[in-house]
């Protein structure tokens, strides 16, 4: 794959706003992800901080169209496609590469626990083949405490041996460092992609030849994280690491996807950016507040967010 054409850098898995009655807003996430591109951050929408999973195929494809339809930059985008059932996989992989975004980030089946890399293996391959493009570009994720279903080494390899190309790099979200370098040392060579699932591997990642992050953060600290990236050999590197891991620190104490929700929507004063899907549930006013004054403390910002989202 020519190295023109490969994603690199910041990645966020984009916050789906919601209506009140829990409907996809598509106007107010048109202005996010429009937020972010300003920002240097790529789209990758429909990851695990979209509630992807709590949306329907036919809600996802909707989303997608609207952000190509409003000028969303396709060669920024990489949405995630991976279901539980392959048809499924196969149809928003299809729309995806159909509306121009070649990138796709693709979980596992993660329904059923145990199964083999042969299984696996079977599915992507089955997924590959139905889609029929030599455009596509995969880039598996991996997230086994999420999903309970791993992928290994030896799967990667397999892989890549039969669909050089295709399969292109990974989002590793395992928070297990030695398995993401094993993953560098042994892939990266071959033109396989490695992407952190976080910014507080950020920095020992690009020393090791990674090609950025995709991480929930990034929808809420974007010029931050963009900036680490852009600065990782400067000699206060690990000072901008460590700003970073404080303020991803206080997001962990909360909920992840409706703190990010909730931070967005206190910088950008529109409260019904809280709204989340259930079985999430939003944060209460108690814990809005105490975010709100622990980053405050921290001395985060969200420049821009309100005009922006206005």
């Amino acid at each position: 794959m020519n190295a023109v054409n490969r994603p690199r850098g910041v990645y966020s898995p984009v916050v789906t706003p919601f209506t009140r009655n829990l409907q996809p807003d598509h106007e107010r996430f048109v202005r996010h992800c429009r937020w972010l591109i300003e920002q240097d951050v790529g789209l990758a929408v429909f990851g695990t901080n979209s509630e992807a999973n709590s949306l329907s195929v036919d809600e996802k494809k909707r989303l997608l169209d609207t952000l190509v339809t409003a000028g969303l930059p396709v060669d920024r985008l990489m949405p995630g496609t991976g279901c539980v059932a392959l048809t499924d996989t196969v149809e928003l992989t299809r729309h995806a590469v159909a509306s121009g975004c070649r990138h796709v980030l693709m979980l596992p089946p993660f329904y059923y626990k145990g199964v083999s890399d042969e299984g696996l293996f079977r599915s992507y391959a089955e997924i590959i083949e139905r889609v029929g493009s030599d455009a596509l570009r995969i880039y598996v994720y991996h997230i086994p405490q999420v999903s309970q279903v791993p992928l290994g080494l030896a799967l990667i390899e397999r892989l890549l041996k039969a669909y050089p190309g295709i399969i292109a790099g990974v989002k590793d979200s395992s928070g297990d460092w030695s398995h993401t370098q094993a993953m560098l040392e042994r892939f990266q060579p071959q033109g396989f992609d490695v992407f952190a699932g976080s910014e507080t591997f950020l920095l020992a990642t690009l020393r090791a030849g990674s090609a950025g992050c995709i991480t929930a953060t990034g929808n809420v600290n974007p010029a931050a994280i963009v900036d680490l990236y852009r600065n990782w050999q400067s000699a206060d590197a690990d000072a901008r690491q460590q700003a970073l891991d404080n303020i991803r620190a206080v997001f962990a104490r909360f909920p992840m996807i409706p703190a990010l929700k909730s931070a967005i929507g206190i910088y950008s004063h529109d409260g019904d950016w809280g709204t989340v899907r259930p079985p999430l549930v939003a944060l209460n006013s108690e814990q809005r507040a105490t975010l709100e004054e622990a980053l405050t403390q921290a001395g985060f910002a969200m420049p821009g967010i309100e005009a922006a989202l206005a």
